[in-house]
């Protein structure tokens, strides 16, 4: 069998090189390109010029061809713009995922077989398994603190025939003692960062070369507006009656996530009765998917005389619902969840984006972790937006069914019941979510680790 190895001159695709070309297959390797535009990167314009010379190393240590090919009008085409056109909408793309889908195994794969090859191999860290029918089920990664088979949630059954992990079963360190045994030139090789192929960029410095600067105002959003917001009161009581009846905690509408590796304490993991999730109605469950609406915040001006001369000026009223709290460049640029780049002092806590809105160009932002516009606890993706590994697993219209969901690269599994209805999919977690944001990828996995599908929320 023939395997082209994606060699990107890192250490992980460097060890999948080598335990092929130890297990007896006929390997070569390939390195594309897929950016040439270094004007956003952070690292400068030879990063990618570096790892092709590393990848070329690693290729000649292993004793093993290599192969050059420039991908950068298919990235851009099928990655890049798709990125654009997302942030432009105010939403969070994931180019990540897109690449994969649309490069690695797609592009780069008909490269590979026009030079002969069978199989493609990745240094992902995840694991696929075959059945006897010849179906691929693709699972977590060994190592849970580099599982990167969310990334790979988009890929179909066709591409993952076509795909081999050969770390999958392995752990980092594992990984990086093997390179060192062998002394690969990759092997003190630090993991990149940033946008895949494109590197560590400053975001918005990126997106500029498209999207156009435009000043907006930042308002602050304060608790008495949830107090006030019938639809979040609405939310409130729509959970309220989904708890358990020995529960007797308060009712879980704010998340206790601040990082992948913190939170705060909780009264109770499981404060949802899985039966009353299981019979949320259509209406009941596209309210609790309703993002919050902050665009009723308006101010209004009023005059009045400042100074021993008594100066006439104009000011905004005070509105108990927020304040204007600065202004921004753009609300395209900002995420939900995004804490830097905001340039507001003046607080104890730190200040987070919690809405954006780019037609009226306003960001929303609340202070502190446990601010309550930073949190959900449903989301909805559309029909035409759900994909499954294995097809013969899709849920019906009408069927519910329990899974571990993740919303972000390395956030720890959430437990959930998925609802599908007519108009796709509604997830309900046990507990709330912090920063969902429409254009992220939602995966959903078995217990055993099996990554069952995904959604674009």
């Amino acid at each position: 069998m023939k395997i082209c190895v994606g060699l990107s001159g890192g250490v992980d695709s460097s060890v999948a090189a080598l335990l092929l070309k130890r297990q007896g297959y006929d390997v070569f390797a390939m390195f594309m390109q897929n950016w040439h535009d270094a004007d956003a990167t952070l690292h400068g314009s030879c990063e990618w010029e570096e790892d092709k010379f590393v990848a070329e190393m690693v290729a000649r240590k292993i004793g093993i061809p290599f192969y050059f090919v420039d991908l950068s009008k298919e990235y851009r085409k099928r990655v890049v713009d798709y990125m654009f056109d997302e942030y432009e909408r105010g939403r969070t793309p994931n180019p990540d995922v897109l690449c994969n889908r649309e490069i690695k195994f797609d592009a780069f794969l008909k490269k590979a077989r026009e030079l002969g090859a069978d199989m493609v191999a990745t240094g992902h860290y995840c694991r696929k398994e075959e059945l006897p029918d010849g179906t691929c089920r693709i699972l977590a990664g060994s190592d849970p603190g580099k599982d990167q088979s969310y990334f790979l949630c988009q890929l179909t059954q066709e591409q993952l025939s076509r795909a081999i992990f050969p770390i999958g079963h392995l752990l980092k360190k594992e990984v990086r003692a093997i390179a060192k045994e062998a002394d690969l030139p990759s092997a003190d090789k630090k993991d990149s960062q940033g946008i895949c192929f494109v590197g560590k960029v400053d975001l918005p410095t990126f997106l500029k070369q498209k999207l156009q600067s435009r000043e907006g105002e930042v308002i602050e959003v304060f608790d008495a507006f949830f107090e006030d917001n019938p639809l979040y009161q609405r939310q409130k009581a729509i959970v309220a009656s989904l708890m358990r009846e020995d529960y007797s905690g308060p009712v879980p509408m704010i998340s206790s996530y601040i990082s992948e590796d913190k939170c705060t304490a909780v009264d109770d993991a499981h404060p949802l009765d899985p039966g009353k999730t299981a019979a949320l109605g259509d209406e009941d469950l596209r309210t609790l998917a309703t993002p919050l609406d902050y665009s009723g915040i308006q101010f209004e001006t009023e005059t009045y005389r400042s100074g021993h001369k008594h100066v006439k000026k104009t000011r905004l009223k005070p509105n108990p619902w927020g304040c204007v709290a600065g202004k921004h460049e753009g609300a395209q640029f900002y995420t939900i969840g995004q804490r830097k780049g905001l340039g507001i002092g003046g607080h104890s806590d730190p200040v987070f984006v919690i809405a954006t809105d780019t037609e009226a160009n306003r960001i929303y932002v609340g202070e502190g972790h446990r601010h309550k516009g930073l949190s959900r606890i449903c989301l909805h993706m559309d029909a035409g937006d759900l994909h499954w590994i294995r097809p013969e697993l899709e849920m019906a219209v009408g069927e519910h069914r329990c899974y571990k969901v993740r919303i972000r690269y390395r956030q720890p599994l959430q437990d959930a019941t998925l609802l599908r209805r007519e108009d796709g999919m509604y997830i309900v977690f046990d507990q709330p979510q912090r920063g969902i944001s429409p254009g992220q990828f939602a995966v959903w996995y078995e217990a055993d680790g099996e990554m069952i599908g995904s959604g674009i929320i």
